[in-house]
């Protein structure tokens, strides 16, 4: 909800787990590999890998590049665990989405955060094993509501905290009909001036800092306006707004990495005319905050 880039040089950001998830089913097999299948959120088969217990390489895959990755992920555990899988036991894993794959709600993430708990380490290690972000979506993969992120040189935290906004019946989810980059994203904003990202990270934990007691709609709105400001500035990209919605009345913040997944639209008119506003232009998945954030 806030910190978007910002996280990934201090700042404290707001972040909410989602009740759409990711479930894994682990069986111990006969086999001499490890036997990978990974569900769609209507139970179809997406993936399928065989995986040699001896290096992690994929004996037999559909995809290559989720191999690779699978690879690493377990190549990170046995870093963390040595005795992990060490006793060349083969199990039959099952993977199972809750959610369509182009809503961007953390496939990785909450794979990454199973995985860990399977493994019996700790989720946020194998994350900074394995990947260069911020790891909040893994902490978020994990919490039982929204928490508060922040992560730099001398500590990695979060706190669950109590958001419960008396305005919750006001706030839309849009999934903007393609999925954004994570990696890419972050590769991005790495790749921008270091100049004024103290004074990006202060202001940006500010605004957090003041949304966790926010009491109007009203001043909620006015913060995620600020806060929309600030990173368009500092990534150099428009807001989502301006680029897409700039006859709406209300306003539409950037959830994540800019240009995909999902935004939050402010609809104080209600949330049925907000929908029908985003579905006239071709975005029919809109989901109230109350059915989205757990």
């Amino acid at each position: 909800m806030t910190g978007e880039y910002a996280v990934l040089d201090g700042a404290r950001a707001l972040a909410f787990p989602t009740k759409f998830g990711q479930h894994m089913n682990v069986k111990a097999t006969r086999s001499t590999d490890l036997e990978w299948t990974s569900l769609d959120s209507e139970g179809k088969e997406w993936f399928s890998s065989s995986i040699s217990l001896y290096d992690f390489s994929a004996t037999e895959t559909t995809d290559e590049e989720i191999s690779a990755k699978l690879k690493k992920y377990f190549k990170g555990i046995v870093r963390l665990n040595c005795e992990f899988l060490d006793k060349w036991n083969a199990f039959k894993v099952e993977t199972k989405l809750e959610f369509p794959q182009d809503w961007g709600l953390g496939s990785s993430s909450t794979l990454i955060y199973l995985l860990a708990k399977w493994a019996d380490i700790e989720p946020l290690e194998l994350y900074y094993k394995i990947d260069s972000g911020s790891g909040y979506d893994v902490a978020a993969a994990g919490a039982k509501g929204p928490i508060i992120f922040w992560s730099n040189d001398e500590e990695v935290s979060y706190r669950q905290i109590d958001f419960k906004p008396k305005f919750k019946d006001n706030l839309l989810f849009v999934h903007l009909n393609k999925k954004a980059d994570s990696s890419e994203a972050v590769k991005k904003y790495f790749e921008l001036s270091k100049n004024n990202k103290k004074d990006f990270v202060n202001k940006i934990s500010a605004i957090t800092d003041t949304i966790e007691d926010v009491k109007s709609l009203n001043e909620f709105s006015d913060l995620l306006k600020e806060h929309e400001s600030i990173v368009s500035k500092v990534i150099e990209r428009p807001t989502i707004k301006s680029e897409l919605f700039s006859d709406y009345p209300h306003l539409i913040k950037s959830l994540g990495a800019w240009g995909g997944d999902f935004v939050l639209a402010i609809a104080p008119d209600g949330i049925e005319n907000a929908k029908a506003y985003f579905e006239g232009k071709g975005y029919n998945t809109c989901i109230p905050y109350s059915e989205m954030v757990l």
